[in-house]
């Protein structure tokens, strides 16, 4: 978690600071990964990358979820007040990443994953999304995440310079526009789900 506002992005040296046990679980496992190559010379490589969005991400995380909100006649949510800032990167992007990663890295490193993008908070991102749909401005304010981290920003020099790795979706307007016309003609793979997943974020008044 960084402070909103600040120039600091996250580097490959930066201490793991969890705030919530979902966060703390995904730092263990790195923690974990890094003592078998250190004890028994596994042969590794970790990655870290900023937030994806795009095709085939479950319906609960924050901007599928406002995309079948709005597709099923529900009100998009945006948690506490929307001023959680992250560097939103396309799945397909993150994928070609690893690839690189898996190919070239050098075993022992780590290697952050980033688009880059310009800081951009929830709120900034629902309206965007309400705005592609056709539906300006309408949405709801619900109770916040517990352990919400406020900003995530990574520097992905060292994937860029070693690798030669770079983003192609650099315009985050132009990746939800594919990503709405995804989920709206791939309404079978997550519509069953939908009832599910909103029962449970309205037990949580969310």
């Amino acid at each position: 978690d960084l402070e909103i506002g600040a120039p600091t992005k996250f580097t490959e040296s930066t201490a793991y600071a969890p705030s919530s046990p979902y966060s703390a679980s995904k730092a263990s496992s790195d923690h974990l990964v890094r003592a078998w190559a250190r004890s028994f010379g596994l042969q590794v490589t970790v990655s870290n990358c900023s937030n994806n969005y795009g095709p085939y991400q479950h319906i609960e995380k924050f901007i599928p979820r406002q995309i079948t909100n709005i597709l099923s006649g529900r009100t998009p949510k945006l948690y506490g007040t929307g001023e959680q800032v992250r560097d939103w990167i396309h799945v397909e992007d993150h994928n070609l990443a690893v690839l690189e990663i898996l190919a070239r890295g050098r075993f022992g490193e780590t290697y952050n994953i980033g688009a880059d993008q310009k800081d951009i908070n929830n709120r900034e991102v629902i309206e965007l999304i309400c705005e592609l749909m056709d539906i300006p401005g309408q949405y709801e304010l619900v109770a916040d995440r517990p352990g919400h981290d406020q900003r995530y920003a990574m520097d992905a020099s060292k994937l860029r310079e070693e690798l030669g790795w770079r983003p192609r979706y650099t315009d985050l307007r132009a990746g939800l526009i594919d990503t709405i016309a995804w989920y709206r003609e791939n309404t079978a793979w997550w519509q069953d789900a939908k009832e599910k997943v909103e029962s449970t974020y309205a037990a949580q008044g969310q």
